[in-house]
């Protein structure tokens, strides 16, 4: 009876083909047998992974804060349509009209600029008041630096409030959130042509106080925006631009080129959104670039790891393919060992890669705070190029252990079982 035992125990042993299972649990004993190299194998992978996603996610958050500073969701929907080189061709209102016929236009917002001035209290500004419909400043892409950008009253009629640069601010000597509720006083010199053909400038003032709601980011120019039906003894002649909204992006080129036809000019902040995007791709793949260079290392570091794991069992190995481990087996432990490195390696370097990220951000952002600035979000990882990095990083490890898996398979085994 023992000896038919000791068969058995020999035949499950030597049975052809080791299990998944066996193999897996094979390949994590070098936790065990070596645990401070292998934690330094995976932590040299981790670096380089970590160095990827860095340099990587960095590119994707500066991409974000751009378009995020210079578009809305409407934006992409919009036409700039300004006058042409024509002086014949005037986009007044009979032009408006037209251009909100076409099809596929949902929206139209024409602009007026009116050279005017601006009183707080004791303080007189010049600025550049632009006379809109409340849309234009979502159309146009702009986003509140501070407070918020017009709200109509309980009967949906536009109130007498105006939205400044933060370079209006600055001319008052008040911080933009400071500003905010503030009453000013609106001079507007409107230009017009006499009968007898003379050029003449009317000024106007507005009997009533206008109330700052809210302040664009735009420290170059003194700008002002204000409803254009709550100016008072106004009358609106010519246009100097307008936002064109379609209803979906495939219909922008048709609308595109009907307007080009009726003799204006007209962008579209898409074709720069697209520009921006490729620029960034190229900075995404720079960076990228550099963090394969420590990738590299790692790599290297890697297979040296695994050929000198191949070295030091290689009475191991002579050992299993005498008891009749067959060679894909000793291949596939190898391979196994490798995967999990890499695997491992992959998942410590995105914990590196967003650990590095949220504390560089904190960094910068002390520093915004310190010199006066915005606090930004300058990281960005997508979830897609996070499972991508993890896989790549597998892959690597797969790669770097095929070598040390042949040879150790190729090793003969009474060769093995001499070799000190």
């Amino acid at each position: 009876m023992p000896k038919q035992h000791n068969q058995k125990k020999k035949d499950h042993v030597i049975s052809p083909h080791m299990k998944y299972i066996d193999t897996l649990s094979l390949s994590l004993r070098t936790f065990k047998t070596r645990p401070m190299r292998t934690i330094l194998t995976i932590l040299g992978v981790s670096v380089g992974i970590g160095a990827v996603l860095f340099l990587v996610s960095f590119g994707y958050g500066l991409q974000e804060t751009v378009l995020k500073n210079i578009t809305t969701a409407d934006a992409l929907l919009s036409l700039d349509v300004s006058l042409g080189k024509s002086d014949v061709i005037q986009l007044n209102q009979d032009s408006i009209n037209k251009i909100s016929e076409l099809p596929n236009v949902t929206e139209v917002s024409p602009v007026v600029a009116l050279p005017s001035q601006v009183t707080l209290k004791d303080f007189t500004a010049d600025t550049t008041l632009y006379a809109i419909k409340p849309s234009f400043l979502n159309l146009s892409g702009l986003v509140p630096y501070r407070g918020t950008f017009f709200k109509a009253d309980a009967e949906g009629k536009n109130q007498k409030q105006v939205v400044i640069s933060s370079a209006m601010a600055q001319l008052f000597n008040i911080d933009p959130a400071d500003i905010i509720g503030q009453q000013i006083n609106l001079i507007t010199f409107v230009p017009k042509e006499t009968s007898d053909g003379q050029n003449q400038v009317d000024i106007i003032e507005q009997p009533e106080l206008f109330t700052v709601v809210g302040v664009v980011d735009d420290e170059r120019s003194s700008l002002t925006y204000v409803p254009a039906d709550t100016l008072e003894n106004i009358t609106y002649i010519n246009y100097i631009g307008a936002k064109v909204k379609v209803n979906n992006s495939d219909s922008m080129v048709g609308v595109r080129e009907k307007i080009i036809s009726m003799g204006f000019l007209v962008s579209v902040l898409q074709d720069t959104i697209d520009q921006v995007k490729k620029i960034f791709s190229v900075v995404q793949i720079v960076l990228g670039l550099f963090g394969l260079i420590a990738l590299t290392v790692s790599a290297i570091g890697m297979f040296n790891t695994m050929t000198v794991m191949l070295l030091e069992r290689t009475n191991e190995i002579g050992i299993m393919r005498s008891i009749g481990v067959a060679k894909q087996d000793v291949r596939k432990l190898f391979i196994f060992e490798a995967m999990i490195i890499g695997f491992l390696g992959g998942l410590g370097g995105v914990l590196l890669g967003y650990l590095g990220g949220m504390l560089a951000n904190v960094g910068i952002n002390v520093l915004a705070h310190f010199f006066g600035g915005q606090a930004l979000d300058l990281f960005s990882s997508p979830t897609w190029f996070v499972v991508l990095i993890i896989v790549f990083s597998t892959t690597i490890g797969i790669l770097t252990g095929v070598f040390p898996a042949q040879r150790a398979a190729k090793l003969n085994p009474l060769e093995a079982l001499r070799y000190k």
